[in-house]
């Protein structure tokens, strides 16, 4: 049914649980799974009285995503390899994450996403969003939404 699998993790819980659920699927249907980590964007300063960023920070800040990405990937990717299930692993930095996740899934060709969602209601959803409604709302590919 579904060859290719999208599992964007950001290292919680949650999404080792679409993780753990995207591995069973994928064996099932003997598909791989390209997993996504997506880092924010470095903070644009605010300058105050002729006060900004250093370039250092920005350094700083884009090794310790690329770290940490890493961490993510790897550890989801040594879950697959342990079912024997074929991965990838990408990363990206954006503001967007749920652009970067229907990007890395066409630049993929996926077929199918798995995500979890923190499943936000009320007022914090209004302020905060939902990545996965903006995935659902915007993307065509079927997704499978784990809570």
């Amino acid at each position: 049914m579904y060859t290719h699998l999208l599992v964007p993790t950001d290292g919680s819980k949650l999404s080792d649980k679409a993780i753990a659920q995207a591995i069973a699927l994928a064996k099932m249907m003997k598909a791989t799974i390209t997993f996504l980590h997506a880092t924010p964007e470095y903070p644009t300063p605010i300058y105050a009285e002729g006060v900004g960023a250093s370039p250092k920070f920005r350094k700083q800040y884009a090794d310790q995503a690329r770290t940490e990405a890493k961490k993510v990937l790897d550890r989801a990717a040594a879950k697959a390899a342990n079912a024997n299930v074929a991965s990838n692993s990408t990363h990206a930095v954006t503001s967007t994450p749920w652009r970067a996740i229907l990007d890395a899934a066409k630049k993929s060709k996926c077929d199918a996403i798995v995500m979890a969602s923190h499943g936000r209601r009320g007022l914090s959803a209004l302020l905060l969003g939902s990545e996965t409604t903006k995935v659902l709302t915007h993307g065509k590919l079927p997704v499978l939404v784990m809570r």
